[in-house]
């Protein structure tokens, strides 16, 4: 149900998060504030393309019908 990149994106913050906590103090915040703003930015960048994607192939799908 979700996107492929959803699972890949998770996995990278889990992994950033078991680094963090292996870490002290400032650092391991400055990690994790890195860390979810990276996730955020990939999750908007993968929302517009997916949006725009579809739009253009259902263009494509009625181009061809039409045809």
């Amino acid at each position: 149900m979700f996107h492929p990149a959803f699972g890949f994106l998770m996995t990278v913050l889990g992994a950033k998060l078991d680094k963090a906590r292996s870490e002290e103090g400032a650092s391991a915040v400055e990690w994790v504030v890195i860390a979810a703003v990276l996730v955020a930015i990939c999750g908007a960048v993968a929302a517009i393309l997916v949006g725009a994607l579809e739009g253009k192939a259902g263009e494509i799908g009625s181009d061809i019908e039409g045809a």
